[in-house]
């Protein structure tokens, strides 16, 4: 394949790689829209943010390998119909039902993309440079993120048909992926295995399991607050901040996403494994000044906060998932990423389903106040944990030995 091509290919597949998770955060901004239209509550809104998790998480399990067997084009062709069926249930919507049903359907398509667009990628990259691949999945992802949350918040308080119009556009981005995906080259043949590939394997190899855990709780910390911002954060906003724009609404899931795009992007040439402990202490910086923001009711503060901790967040990103590459045979990726994916959005969906119930007890200032200084602390005890991880791996490291040494 010519350089250029394979260069406009990569974009290409690139830019979906960006409107799967836009499509996903296009909800967030439209949540209290929809309770709003169909009176339920903030329970209720987090189920329906949780469901959408559960089919991603199932798709990522089923068929996270399938592009290894059929081809990467079938899976992103089922992905593209799963998705703009799911963009079709959004604009018949009547009330919660539907809304659960789109989610998980959402979830299911997101799920294969996600994984298969992930391969694509790497099989499209230069082969001088196949780094670029994480790269670009990894800021484009947040990236997606933050454009599909400002971009709903713009749709919904400035264009008309507020809960309609977003699906349409986003059906004409996706008809726009299709043609894409049509002109994609197959880049993996097909290969015996496929029934077997469909059977669910999470699990690490136990020389990784001292490294994986070293990340873990920086893991959890930054995807649990993730599904805070995606889940409650708009209604946090008009509700603790006095906000009732739309707009203002998604632009509180950009500035954490957004930011952490843009820093996984200038960080991505910083060793990942420098990284770990201080992504730990802006999350429980940021979160720990958002709070202060929340509670005396000052914008600039909570904006302020949630720029230092999107920091974090995307420095955690870069940080966890590039140690799981680097300590991973090519034989252990599957399951530990499997793994990883598991951990990150169970961690990013049951604190935010807890946080929506106890609002419905408490009320959602307290459960908000709650649920950030549960992530302080977790930031907190992450960066403690992952200093004395480190301190205890450059005591165990052996001192090499100079043959010739002068000191002989």
């Amino acid at each position: 394949m010519h350089p250029r091509t394979r260069a406009r290919l990569f974009a290409a597949a690139g830019g979906i790689v960006v409107l799967f998770p836009a499509a996903s955060s296009v909800p967030s901004p439209l949540y209290p829209l929809y309770q709003q239209l169909f009176g339920f509550s903030a329970a209720t809104l987090t189920v329906v943010f949780a469901v959408y998790v559960a089919g991603l998480l199932a798709s990522l399990l089923v068929v996270g390998a399938l592009s290894d067997h059929v081809g990467r084009k079938p899976v992103l062709v089922g992905a593209l119909v799963l998705e703009a069926a799911s963009f079709a249930v959004f604009l018949g919507a009547g009330g919660v039902s539907a809304l659960l049903v789109a989610r998980v359907i959402q979830g299911v398509a997101t799920g294969a993309a996600i994984t298969t667009l992930g391969a694509t990628m790497v099989d499209l990259a230069p082969p001088e440079a196949p780094h670029r691949a994480g790269m670009v999945t990894g800021v484009g992802t947040l990236a997606g993120l933050a454009a599909g949350a400002v971009g709903a918040g713009a749709l919904i308080q400035l264009a008309p048909s507020p809960t309609r119009l977003v699906w349409i556009v986003l059906l004409a981005l996706l008809a726009v992926s299709a043609v894409v995906v049509a002109v994609l080259p197959e880049t993996s043949g097909r290969r015996p295995g496929v029934w077997a590939s469909l059977v669910p394997r999470v699990g690490v190899a136990p020389r990784l399991r001292g490294e994986v855990l070293a990340v873990t709780p920086v893991l959890v910390t930054s995807w649990a607050l993730g599904g805070l911002y995606l889940s409650l954060g708009p209604s946090i906003a008009g509700a603790l901040l006095g906000v009732s724009s739309h707009l203002v609404g998604g632009l509180v899931v950009t500035l954490l996403c957004g930011t952490g795009a843009l820093a996984s992007f200038l960080l991505r040439d910083r060793p990942v494994r420098s990284l770990v402990a201080p992504a730990a202490g802006l999350l429980a910086g940021g979160t720990a000044v958002t709070l202060v923001g929340f509670t005396t009711a000052s914008l600039l503060l909570t904006a302020l906060g949630t720029v230092v901790a999107g920091v974090g967040f995307g420095a955690a990103a870069l940080a966890c998932f590039g140690v799981f590459a680097e300590i991973a045979g090519p034989t252990e990726r599957g399951g530990l990423f499997a793994l990883a994916y598991v951990i990150a959005y169970t961690a990013f969906s049951v604190p935010a389903v807890a946080a929506g119930i106890a609002s419905g007890i408490v009320g959602l200032a307290t459960a908000a106040e709650v649920y950030g200084a549960v992530v302080v602390l977790l930031g907190v005890g992450s960066a403690v944990l992952t200093l004395a991880h480190d301190r205890r791996r450059v005591v165990t490291e052996p001192v090499p030995v100079v043959v010739g040494s002068p000191c002989e």
